[in-house]
Formats: structure tokens, sequence, C-alpha cells
């Protein structure tokens, strides 16, 4: 008699995770196992703390489909955010696609700068003026809109795409009427009688030679400054000088590579005071703020 054919093992939940983690371990992926959750909670249409109650149940097979797509995708280098389309940050969530950068904790710091000086603010009966320059996403936009009463924020960025997607997120989050989207260089296309109480920023900081041992996934026109890394900061410097109130901060996102060229071209502009670095959780600095004379 012969003996029966062996059973396949099924592939539950919990095998398809750990097969993947041990895929992208092989693969060189930086978060292995978190990448698997997220791909395979996006494929399940289910949160990933709901996969956690999930382990032993058998996956269908429109999810096991999905699943072996996006993970396909991820082994190329496709970023785990534009493939599931969204992002959290600052505790929100954020839609992004390749036409934005994908939001990143060290860009909180920006928020938590913003909202640092605002409280030290005196109170006033006019609305606090915000400008976000380079806005993508929007999440500095939407977060400055949600968290600063009453403020109108100024949301810029050369891209289209990137302001359509911007706008869908202050939708998404319910603050469209308190940000005017606008597609321009900086701050040279907008009334020159405008001024604002902070400018803040996470602008281009990547040098042309940094840029080749990037992941090139993410728009270019984002990342890359030019060959030093601090071109787009020098040229926003000046026009923050000019738009902002007295007593008003310049926040910006940096490259700790050009944290010491950054406060340096502060110092020489000559408007701005208090100038400071803030580290990020790996003690780099991070983010410089410079408060208007």
């Amino acid at each position: 008699m012969n003996n029966p054919a062996p059973q396949t093992e099924p592939w539950t939940i919990q095998r398809l995770l750990d097969w993947t983690t041990d895929y992208f371990q092989r693969h060189g992926t930086p978060s292995p196992r978190l990448d698997a959750e997220v791909l395979l909670a996006e494929s399940a249409t289910c949160s990933r703390i709901d996969l956690y109650t999930r382990f032993d149940e058998v996956a269908e097979e429109t999810t096991k489909v999905a699943f072996r797509e996006l993970v396909r995708r991820r082994a190329e280098g496709t970023p785990v955010a534009y493939l599931v389309g969204h992002r959290e940050f600052y505790s929100l969530n954020f839609h992004v696609t390749s036409n934005v950068l994908i939001p990143r904790p060290e860009t909180e710091f920006v928020v938590i700068g913003l909202l640092d000086r605002v409280g030290e603010s005196a109170s006033t009966e006019r609305p606090i003026r915000i400008a976000d320059v380079g806005t993508g996403s929007g999440i500095l936009a939407v977060c400055a809109a949600l968290n600063v009463d009453g403020a109108h924020v100024t949301a810029i960025d050369t891209s289209e795409p990137a302001l359509e997607i911007a706008r869908y997120n202050a939708k998404q989050h319910g603050v469209t009427e308190s940000i005017e989207f606008v597609r321009g260089d900086l701050l040279t296309t907008l009334d020159q009688s405008v001024e604002f109480d902070f400018v803040i920023s996470n602008p281009p900081y990547v040098s042309e030679e940094e840029y080749q041992e990037l992941d090139d996934h993410e728009p270019r026109q984002a990342l890359v400054s030019g060959k030093n890394g601090t071109e787009t900061i020098a040229q926003l410097i000046p026009q923050a000088a000019e738009r902002l109130r007295t007593g008003g901060w310049l926040i910006m996102e940096l490259s700790p590579m050009i944290a010491e060229p950054v406060v340096e071209l502060l110092q020489v502009d000559g408007r701005f005071q208090d100038i400071a670095l803030t580290k990020d959780l790996a003690q780099h600095p991070r983010v410089v703020q410079a408060r208007r004379v």
C-alpha cells in the first residue's frame, strides 16, 4: 500500500510573518519584522495589532496574493510607506506617494520646537501666522494647524503633485480652512506685505555626494540641495529674515553634516539671534532655531 502524500503545512498568519521576516533579513531590509507586519496587515485589511490575535488563522488566498506582491516589491527596495500609501507622524496618519518624502521621526523635532516657541510667545489677538516652506505631504502644516490655536498656515511647495497630497491630508485631518496652499519657490512667490511669526521647514539638505549613497525611491528634488547640501537653506535664511516679524522664529530641519555651516550662515546674515541646535534621539544635531532680531 502506498503511503499517503505528506500534507503541506498551511500558511497561517504566524508562518507568513516568520517566513517573510527571514526573507527580508536575507535581503538586508533594515526592519524585517516590522515591514512584514505592516505589509501583511495591509494585505489582510486589518491593523497590525489584529495580527497578534490571528497567528493561528490560515490566511485567505486573496491575502496571500496581495501580500506576495508587496513582499516582492519591498525586497526590490520600494519603501513600505509607498507600498501601503500612508505613514504615521506625530501620532497622526498621513497619506504618502512617491511624489513626496516619507515622514521621518526626526522631523517631529521641528513640530516640538514650534510648539515650544509658541508656548513662550506673548498672546496676541491676531492669528499666529506660520509658513511651512517645502511642505511636501503637509505633515508640518497639518500639525501646526492642529496644535496652534487660531493659526493661519501657508504651505508652500514647488511641486503641484505634492500640494495635492498635502491638501488631501489637510482635509483628512479637518484643517483645510486653516491652511493656504501655494505653489512657489521658497518664499519668493508670496505677497511681499505678508509677515510671519514662524517660518518652519524641512528643506532639501542632502549634498550631491551624499545622494549617491541613498535609496533613490524618494523624489530627488525634495532631498538634494546641491554640491554642499546648504544651498537651499542659504537661500531660505535671508528670505525668512525679510518675512519674519521682529521676535519671530525660523525653525528648520537639517543634516548633522551641515549643522555648523548653517549656524555660520545665520550668524553672517546678522538678523538672527538666540541660534540653537536641537539634537535628535541619536544625539545628532537635527533642528536649528533662530530668532529674528
